[in-house]
């Protein structure tokens, strides 16, 4: 089923479709596809309860009681979003295995007040690709390995992997990811996806297993730009229990449809990142013709050369990766029920080494211990990582955008999605836009910008905080005037053909 979130709506409207039709075929399609067939392994979890949860929004329908404007569609949550239902939340490691949750996350608890159908959890690379340098992304011990569903044996990238797989497979038409550095986007440009990484603090992080405060964020994963948009508004919102959310209170418009306008690349100005040109003949040609379609459509473009000082963010941005999650680990382990294995950090070091057979194959936890052997927020060192990594970022965004007068940056999301290999680990050639905007915690959209034999690769428009709605516009008018959006192939190869 491939229907948009607009015609799902419309349909269940009508009549024509139930929530509980819905859910039967999206089920049975993850059976035939996901489980068996290619075996994508993007879903690590059906919710039990969904066929019953959807005769429920029926009920509602009929009793005249819609809930919002989700009411009845499903959406998948990757698995380090708490719920407080009968499925788990793993992070996909053993470790967290029957661990329960108290309560939902935020994001868990606004899907459901808009009637979002939460019908399964999503595979993702595992403790979402914080455990070791050498890891291979959309790889966990729970989970397995999730596929590209364009070419079996590429890479989904990570590490909202199988939120993205789930989506372009068509076993959902929206899907629920997290980044700290291009979990969101990679993902979705590699698996011809539309993505939005927001503004952090636009959508509440309350029960989601952490790795940065400074720059995690849930987000939107969709087929087109619109049903994003759709999902943003479900999701976009103060929390009390998420201090980073009382910036959003004025600045989350509720309603992102009316920012939709195919025009909306007429007068823009955008810089073009021009750092990541002659590197691929391939891509070149991909940005060439987006850079084509972007002046057709009005749009002045504006060559930059590169963000000043962000390669000098590399060290300083990963140590602070580093003390965060330390922190944070620590403080959502202990919130963790009575019956929970791990309830530290040192906790889950000790059980990986004890189950290595299983949690340990391919590749170790060298991240999770240089991560222990971190202090408190409140050491220096630590808190000259903010100065250089996240404040340096948003003043090379910030100055960029003012003196040039520019509403956006362009450039491509990544490249091609590599072959993947258990052995060495994750290589990709093509380096990504995404640290800039996720150091600073700024918005950040990739759209399908075109294919490289066979495989996809997105564009991205990153801008300033609180700019989704500008870039939303942006990437959707970009995308009805290209729509590259192309059903995967499920090609089991070893490579393009």
């Amino acid at each position: 089923m491939r229907a948009s979130v607009a015609e799902l709506r419309a349909g269940l409207a009508s009549g024509q479709w139930t929530a509980r039709s819905i859910c039967e075929a999206l089920l049975d399609r993850i059976q035939a596809i996901d489980t068996a067939g290619p075996s994508l392994n993007s879903v690590i979890e059906v919710n039990p309860e969904a066929l019953s949860d959807a005769a429920r929004l029926d009920a509602e329908r009929r009793a005249g009681q819609v809930r919002g404007p989700l009411h009845g569609i499903p959406v998948m949550l990757k698995d380090n979003i708490d719920t407080a239902d009968r499925m788990q939340t793993t992070a996909g490691s053993l470790a967290l295995v029957d661990s329960g949750v108290a309560r939902d996350s935020a994001v868990a608890s606004r899907l459901r007040a808009a009637g979002a159908l939460l019908i399964a959890k999503t595979n993702l690379s595992e403790w979402a690709n914080f455990r070791s340098r050498r890891s291979t992304s959309g790889w966990s011990a729970r989970g397995g390995l999730t596929r590209n569903p364009h070419f079996l044996d590429r890479n989904p990238c990570g590490s909202s992997s199988g939120s993205a797989v789930a989506v372009s497979a068509g076993l959902a038409p929206l899907a629920i990811g997290t980044e700290t550095n291009g979990s969101i986007v990679c993902p979705s440009s590699v698996n011809g996806i539309v993505g939005i990484k927001p503004t952090v603090g636009l959508v509440s992080r309350t029960g989601i297993v952490p790795i940065s405060h400074t720059q995690d964020t849930a987000g939107p994963m969709a087929r087109t730009v619109a049903d994003a948009a759709e999902l943003l508004g479900a999701l976009a919102g103060t929390d009390p229990l998420d201090p980073a959310t009382r910036s959003s209170a004025e600045r989350a418009p509720g309603n992102y449809a009316e920012f939709l306008t195919v025009d909306a690349l007429r007068g823009a100005r955008i810089g073009l990142l021009r750092e990541y040109w002659g590197r691929h003949s391939a891509i070149d040609q991909i940005l060439d013709e987006a850079a084509a379609v972007m002046r057709d459509n009005g749009a002045e473009l504006i060559d930059i050369a590169d963000l000043p000082g962000i390669d000098e963010t590399n060290r300083p941005g990963f140590e602070l990766m580093l003390y965060e999650f330390k922190a944070g680990l620590n403080d959502y382990l202990s919130q963790l029920s009575a019956d929970a294995r791990v309830r530290t950090l040192a906790d889950v070091i000790r059980f990986n080494e004890q189950h290595s057979a299983d949690e340990m194959p391919y590749f170790g936890q060298e991240v999770l211990e240089m991560a222990e052997g971190k202090g408190p927020l409140t050491e220096q060192a630590y808190l000259d990582t903010v100065a250089a990594s996240r404040d340096r970022c948003r003043a090379a965004i910030d100055t960029t955008l003012g003196e040039r007068e520019l509403d956006a940056l362009a450039a491509p999301t990544t490249g091609p999605a590599w072959v993947t290999d258990l052995v060495h680990g994750d290589r990709s050639s093509f380096p990504s836009c995404s640290s800039a905007a996720a150091r600073a915690g700024y918005p950040h959209v990739t759209v399908p910008g075109g294919l490289v034999h066979g495989l996809p690769v997105g564009v991205s428009f990153f801008g300033a905080a609180w700019s989704e709605p500008r870039l939303i516009g942006l990437a959707h008018s970009f995308e009805q005037s290209t729509r590259h959006r192309a059903v995967p192939r499920m090609h089991p190869g070893t490579g393009p053909a």
